[in-house]
């Protein structure tokens, strides 16, 4: 619900106008515009839609049912939520995917305003009956289902199903492949989302130079977002030629450099999903292995994307006022620098303390040497750990710790750069040659107030 900050009670200091949750209406930010694409450029053969339900009764007139159709048979992979109480359509959908072998799909249908997540055998129902809908308007009828189901909003309460089921045929009849559609749908996929998220890019593949291929891709999430998985929404769309195994693959490993390494606020929901459909409508010789040039450059297209587009979701975290690009390098394996730098991104008094553009540079080391289940026990060895804020504008790195010795840190800069919206740590550990990022935000007191009032 809507929140006015009573400013008179509070500090001089906290009097900022900076808190970035929806405003009235569901008018966007004016911070926030410029994440929204004015144009795209969209996969051949995909069909999108979004309209109004009210699967929230406070919803009196927002897109909130969501169908993407793909006009010829795709390939399907997803990756989901390691949570153990998986909603009903992560249940349904990887059902969906295994009867079929990730091959024939055809069609993805999203609800917002109600997760569909600990409803029992009725939940599961309700996913079913949402994808039997969808599949009742191809011919004829596909058998198992072609339809993934996902769903996202508030857990613990039943679908108004009927609502949802009655409205399926007005999502279809306002299927296109406009810019508006694609971003009407990538609106009705939002929760506590102050802006529709949605990105498009083109490729070609080595193997047919003359074909411009394009990749498209929706998500939300502004809270509950820690790997694994770690958003609750994500759709991507290609005309490439993938076949399912392949298209598996690509995807798990994109997923764990992009949305396994962001976090707002450390909660891993239930419901949590990224699914990607191929349909070949491009044309072209199917990727033939992960191994073959067109796998690697298709590997190397769907990570960078993959990337971008759950950064998205971190700029929108709930409350946040900084996107923060945590690198940790020179560790002895990946694994320990990601490890590490999650670690710093899930420290609330980390993340406080860049809300209050406090150069609190222990806090960050701390949470460094707290990090839990490192494969090598000298991956961090205090007397070679140096940590660094690194300035978006391109100026030389504010040092604050170089092998284990603290810097006589000027303050003034250090606020200068806390002050950007953007903001780069860099933690070097000297003892290896790989390295790791992920991407975070920071805790406002926006933050509580969008939780503690989310289902009122």
């Amino acid at each position: 619900m809507p929140f006015k900050y009573r400013l008179r009670a509070w500090p001089r200091s906290l009097q900022q106008l900076r808190h970035y949750s929806a405003p009235l209406e569901g008018s966007i930010p004016s911070s926030k515009r410029k994440f929204i694409p004015n144009s795209g450029t969209y996969p051949k053969g995909f069909l999108v839609s979004g309209i109004h339900v009210g699967v929230k009764l406070s919803n009196t007139r927002f897109p909130d049912l969501a169908l993407i159709i793909s006009e010829s048979p795709a390939s399907g992979a997803a990756v989901f939520t390691k949570n153990k109480f998986q909603a009903a359509p992560v249940t349904v959908s990887r059902r969906t995917l295994e009867e079929r072998g990730g091959e024939g799909l055809r069609a993805i249908v999203i609800n917002s305003g109600c997760a569909n997540a600990v409803t029992g055998k009725g939940g599961l129902e309700d996913a079913t009956s949402m994808a039997s809908s969808v599949d009742a308007c191809f011919e004829p009828v596909p058998s198992p289902s072609s339809t993934l189901v996902m769903s996202t909003g508030v857990i613990g309460q039943r679908l108004p199903i009927s609502k949802i089921l009655a409205k399926i045929p007005s999502a279809l009849s306002n299927l296109s492949d406009s810019h508006t559609s694609w971003l009407t749908t990538a609106r009705a996929i939002c929760t506590t989302d102050t802006f529709p998220k949605l990105l498009s890019t083109t490729f070609v593949l080595p193997s047919a130079p003359s074909i411009t291929y394009s990749l498209a891709g929706i998500t939300k999430g502004a809270g509950m977002i820690h790997p694994n998985m770690a958003t609750l929404l994500g759709i991507l769309c290609t005309d490439a030629p993938i076949p399912a195994t392949i298209l598996q693959t690509l995807l798990t490993a994109a997923v764990d450099r992009s949305f396994n390494a962001i976090s707002i606020d450390g909660d891993s929901s239930t419901n949590d999903t990224v699914a990607i459909l191929a349909n070949g409508a491009a044309g072209g010789s199917p990727v033939s292995s992960i191994d073959s040039p067109d796998g690697q450059k298709m590997q190397a297209v769907l990570t960078s994307f993959t990337q971008c587009l759950s950064q998205l979701v971190v700029r929108d975290g709930e409350g946040a006022t900084k996107f923060v690009h945590i690198k940790v390098c020179n560790a002895a394996s990946v694994a320990d620098a990601k490890a590490i730098a999650s670690s710093i991104a899930t420290s609330s008094l980390v993340k406080t303390a860049l809300y209050g553009k406090d150069a609190n540079w222990g806090r960050i080391l701390c949470a460094v040497g707290y990090t839990p289940s490192l494969a090598d026990e000298q991956t961090i060895l205090p007397e070679r750990t140096s940590v660094s804020f690194v300035p978006v504008d391109g100026s030389s790195e504010l040092k604050l710790l170089v092998n284990g010795e603290p810097e006589n840190v000027d303050e003034e800069r250090a606020k200068a750069i806390l002050e950007a919206e953007d903001l780069e740590i860099k933690v070097d550990l000297g003892t290896g040659k790989e390295e790791a990022s992920y991407w975070t935000c920071d805790y406002s007191h926006e933050y509580i107030t969008i939780n503690a009032d989310y289902r009122t």
